[in-house]
């Protein structure tokens, strides 16, 4: 089962298409609940501050929130509560060695699975920041390196 965290309902078709079985409003508290204690994993890719705690919640007992996306501080303080009596975990990864890239892009390539993104310029670098600070992206941004 594949469900996708996000504030944005207008998300939920697209998730869909690309193999999501649900969407979950973030900040809606009754879906939120709906989901406490249910995930075996979850993988935080949000690439801006954000209180995890919400997530934390919707791990299953032994599960594991991976935070990839976020490289700082978190914006609230972690509950240590869940995690201790629900034997919840945290883990954070930035990349895999060079061995594990490969055999994740092997992986994908069997499975015809490829990477949604949004080419720009160098040129559009700030837009393109503005944007991922308005939370006006679908996809991660790849600048062109032919416009270096």
């Amino acid at each position: 089962e594949v469900s996708l965290f996000s504030r944005s309902k207008g998300k939920e078709a697209e998730a869909k298409s690309m193999g999501a079985d649900k969407l979950i409003l973030s900040d809606d508290k009754e879906q939120m609940a709906a989901v406490a204690n249910y995930f075996d994993l979850i993988i935080d890719t949000a690439p801006n501050e954000h209180d995890i705690s919400p997530y934390v919640e919707c791990v299953a007992h032994d599960g594991t929130l991976v935070v990839v996306g976020l490289v700082g501080p978190t914006s609230e303080k972690l509950n240590t509560q869940p995690m201790i009596f629900k034997r919840k975990s945290v883990a954070g990864s930035v990349v895999g060695s060079i061995k594990e890239m490969q055999d994740l892009l092997d992986l994908a390539g069997k499975h015809g699975i490829g990477a949604e993104i949004e080419k720009i310029d160098i040129k559009d670098i700030n837009e393109a920041y503005n944007r991922m600070e308005k939370s006006d992206v679908h996809y991660r941004f790849v600048i062109d390196s032919s416009t270096l």
